[in-house]
């Protein structure tokens, strides 16, 4: 069995971290899995991606073409969206491979064009990372639901026209999209449900399978040893919050997270514990905790990774929409226990109170009561400590979850979609 994942990028976003990830996790269980993306930069062989200079310098450039149709909307909203219209070539390059299954992953930011899935001629398995294949463009639709109907009058492009570029992309993707042989999958049970109540995926086969990791990584180690290899005190509860923009991407929940620690530090915590930002550095107009922050910036690496999230006491998730959460489930896997809103992604990982605590969604007061009850007790933070890294042994293994894509693409390939 042949699998070619597409993914735009092998680094930088969470997709390509959790498209990377299986595509080693398939290897390791002996099945010829490769990667394309449009702009390769690391070194992973079983990555393919823009080798000449000429290619490269193209793939850089797509982002910022694709954009263009957006330049209408001087309203929209600085968030991603993306047209998706630019002409491609992945299907020769899909050709060449001769792949039995086409895995697809994250494709937007001018990599694979909407009318381009038909010339795959291949079955498509495609893993949602974000809302973006069954809306007309945005990535993250927030409150809006006009992606159960045909899109339009966009509040994502500040639109109020009913036939404007939401509708127009999603007409091209119900006109494109008919009749492909297309199985989604979705890593959380919430994302499943949004795509099944889309116009566009209703009658598509959905199944959810999480995001894996490899837990012999992302393992507890001694909080003391992690924390004396960071530089981090060892007499105060660490407070963990991080992601890619963790500071400037408002989906992130940083502002929501700002009022949850300044009534946590009216509360007895100002000097008993510290908040550790990765993801980002210090924004310009930092905020005012009423305790202290350290902010360690871009961590490129999961050893990295790993000691962090050992080091801290726990790990907030403020997201207003997720996915999944991968971040949340690395923490756990260290043994970390997760606080986080009672929505979205998050709710198949996050079992309350028993490895962490699901606050009332998008309500700092009890963001705050929940990080409070996690490190206020110690046996009780040693019972959510263990329990989490169970979980994380039993539903997020990467071993476990490539079996499970493997027996889907055999289920596929013996006519099984349905």
């Amino acid at each position: 069995m042949k699998v070619l994942h597409l993914n735009t990028f092998d680094s930088g976003g969470g997709a390509a971290i959790a498209a990377r990830r299986l595509n080693r996790g398939l290897h390791d269980i002996g099945v010829d899995s490769t990667m394309l993306v449009q702009l390769k930069t690391g070194d992973d062989r079983s990555v393919s991606g823009a080798p000449p200079i000429w290619r490269k310098g193209l793939a850089m450039s797509r982002p910022f073409l694709d954009d263009i149709p957006l330049l209408l909307y001087p309203e929209r909203k600085k968030i991603t969206f993306s047209p998706a219209t630019l002409p491609d070539r992945v299907f020769v390059r899909v050709r060449e491979y001769d792949p039995d299954i086409v895995h697809l992953h994250w494709i937007a930011a001018g990599f694979v064009k909407i009318e381009s899935l038909k010339k795959l001629k291949r079955p498509i398995i495609w893993t949602l990372h974000d809302s973006w294949a069954f809306t007309g463009g945005c990535h993250i639709p927030f409150d809006c639901t006009r992606y159960r109907d045909m899109c339009g009058a966009c509040p994502t492009l500040g639109s109020t026209r009913e036939n404007d570029l939401s509708r127009k992309i999603w007409q091209r993707k119900i006109k494109a999209w008919k009749g492909l042989n297309l199985t989604v999958v979705t890593p959380s049970r919430w994302l499943a449900d949004c795509a099944r109540s889309s116009s566009l995926f209703n009658n598509v086969r959905i199944e959810v399978i999480p995001n894996g990791l490899d837990i012999q990584i992302f393992k507890p180690i001694d909080k003391k040893m992690a924390r004396n290899i960071l530089s981090l005190p060892q007499d105060k509860k660490l407070i963990l919050f991080g992601a890619i923009d963790s500071t400037s991407d408002k989906n992130k929940g940083f502002h929501l997270l700002s009022p949850a620690l300044q009534i946590l530090s009216e509360t007895g915590w100002r000097d008993r514990a510290e908040l550790i930002v990765f993801g980002s550095h210090e924004p310009e107009n930092s905020t005012d905790f009423k305790m202290k922050v350290r902010y360690l910036g871009k961590l490129n690496d999961e050893i990295s990774l790993a000691i962090l999230y050992s080091a801290a006491d726990l790990f907030v998730l403020p997201s207003i929409q997720e996915s999944f959460g991968q971040t949340a489930s690395e923490a756990m896997a260290c043994g970390t226990p997760v606080v986080a809103f009672g929505s979205t992604g998050p709710l198949d990982i996050v079992n309350h109170q028993q490895n962490g605590y699901l606050a009332e969604p998008y309500e700092p007061d009890d963001l705050a009561r929940g990080i409070a009850w996690a490190m206020e007790d110690g046996e009780r933070w040693k019972a959510l400590s263990m329990r989490a890294r169970e979980k994380a042994e039993k539903e997020f293994e990467l071993t476990l979850v490539a079996r499970r894509y493997r027996k889907l693409y055999e289920e596929i390939l013996s006519g099984g979609n349905r």
